[in-house]
């Protein structure tokens, strides 16, 4: 029996009812693996030795009639910038190629007492600092749906295992759309929930003030179950929040009645692609059609969101990527004193486009240039916060493209950062504002690449956005569906 093509909550009634076991479901997932992982490329490192063992155990749970929790036995897959006790954890990056924390994430610690099973380390831009996974130091990951275009990034590994079967669910790490975007190209569902919601503690840093961990799944339902396994305030993150985490799962209703979706017309810019922009209007049609009302609104400083994001990202980068130095952490390569040893690491360690954004962070702190780069980016973001309040005072969620385009070919934009970094519109803002939101597929351009749709909610509202989502697939056939692989079974 195929299995590796179900949705986690599926495969966890069918495990209850002791239908499947775990071993057999995770033998499946590594067989898909070793089928597609040659041309995906999703993958850093996989384990599994550690997911077999872990797998016994829980059949051994289920066999003694013991009641197993959702993600029990499932196997999933964890973005390589999330720390792993014993396991490398090397950020796609030569300057941690072989870095083995030696504690766990309070993600991973949350996952390992719901007895899952992973599969490995997904590929990323090297420090999550990309939007198509090409700045890997390892390897291009492609897109499972056509493998001459990117996955997204830069959670691209973590969505091209979950769209290929090669892992049932996934992590990722959202900073200006890393969750969501690659959720839209590969045809899976992404959320980032607010930040602060789930715990940052064990995520390497990119940018402190903007990173979050959020689920890339097949569908909403498993969205929803696999946050209420991660979220929850942490004592070692002073940014988690400490609000009560409601049982998403209970949102999963599929009831838009009364609902007030806003329209922003910012994020129907010129450019955008006419099939995305054609699915995202249908979309919120077919949202209207099912009872909720959809209000026009304006976000007037969705323009300035790319510039501030690319300023303060950047600066934070800088200042956490200080402690790569060859003496604190990171690889070393010797020179003939400590400065050159540092500027030797480096310099042969850090990829172009990380060591692009340390030169940018640095640029906008100096002495001289802060005031006029780096503090009014933070003014900016102040009035996008309040752009976002204000119009949350006449709707519950807003609804508006994942990405401007669909995937797009491998190499078409790497050379071309600026035109990368434009692709990140429809998504910093929220990163920016600090909001939950989520992609869900809603469509398929004329090339047959997937299309998704974002649903931005209010500050820890994960619930009325994750009840618009379900309600929206409920009534669609667009999520589930694994790639074809170039003819593989799928």
């Amino acid at each position: 029996m195929k299995l590796y093509d179900k949705p986690a909550h599926v495969l966890h009634e069918m495990l209850a009812k002791k239908e499947i076991s775990s071993v057999e479901l995770t033998n499946d997932v590594f067989s898909r693996l070793d089928d597609v992982e040659g041309d995906v490329g999703a993958y850093l490192l996989t384990t599994r030795e550690d997911a077999m063992k872990n797998a016994e155990a829980v059949d051994k749970k289920v066999a003694a009639g013991e009641e197993i929790p959702f993600l029990a036995g499932i196997p999933g897959a964890i973005k390589d910038n999330i720390c792993t006790n014993g396991v490398k954890t090397t950020c796609a990056s030569k300057i941690l190629e072989n870095f083995v924390p030696p504690y766990d994430a309070t993600v991973m610690t949350k996952l390992k007492k719901n007895n899952t099973v992973v599969v490995g380390k997904t590929n990323l831009d090297e420090f999550a600092m990309g939007g198509s996974t090409e700045n890997s130091a390892y390897h291009v990951t492609h897109n499972p749906w056509n493998t001459d275009c990117v996955p997204g990034g830069s959670s691209g590994g973590s969505a091209a295992a979950v769209a290929s079967g090669s892992a049932i669910w996934a992590l990722g790490s959202d900073t200006g759309g890393s969750i969501r975007q690659p959720a839209s190209f590969c045809g899976v569902v992404g959320m980032k929930p607010t930040y602060g919601r789930v715990s940052r503690y064990g995520l390497v840093a990119y940018a402190s003030s903007l990173d979050q961990i959020g689920p890339i799944a097949r569908d909403v339902t498993d969205c929803a179950n696999i946050l209420n396994v991660i979220a929850g305030h942490d004592d070692m993150d002073s940014t988690s929040s400490a609000a009560a985490v409601p049982d998403y799962t209970k949102s999963l209703v599929e009831n838009v009645k009364g609902l007030k979706i806003g329209l922003p017309k910012e994020y129907f810019i010129d450019g955008i692609d006419e099939d995305v922009e054609k699915a995202i209007r249908t979309a919120i049609d077919d949202l209207k059609n099912m009872g909720a009302e959809v209000v026009d609104i304006s976000l007037p400083h969705t323009p300035y969101a790319i510039s501030t994001y690319y300023l303060i990202a950047p600066a934070e980068a800088a200042t956490n990527l200080e402690r790569y130095d060859g003496v604190s952490y990171g690889e070393r390569v010797s020179g003939i004193d400590v400065v050159e040893m540092m500027k030797n690491t480096r310099t042969q360690k850090f990829g172009t486009e990380v060591k692009r954004r340390i030169m940018i962070g640095n640029y906008a702190l100096s002495a001289g240039y802060y005031d006029a780069y780096y503090l009014k980016a933070l003014k900016v973001r102040t009035l996008i916060q309040k752009d976002y309040t204000e119009a949350f005072k006449t709707v519950d969620v807003i609804a508006c493209p994942t990405a401007p385009t669909p995937a797009y070919k491998i190499g078409a934009m790497i050379n071309d950062p600026l035109k990368m970094y434009l692709q990140d519109i429809c998504t910093v803002p929220i990163n920016l504002a600090g909001l939950p939101g989520i992609s869900l597929p809603c469509g398929f351009s004329e090339k047959g690449m997937p299309i998704g749709l974002q649903i931005i909610g209010k500050p820890l509202d994960e619930e009325t956005v994750i009840r618009a989502a379900f309600s929206y697939e409920s009534t669609h056939s667009f999520a589930g569906k694994i790639a074809n692989m170039g003819g593989k079974d799928a």
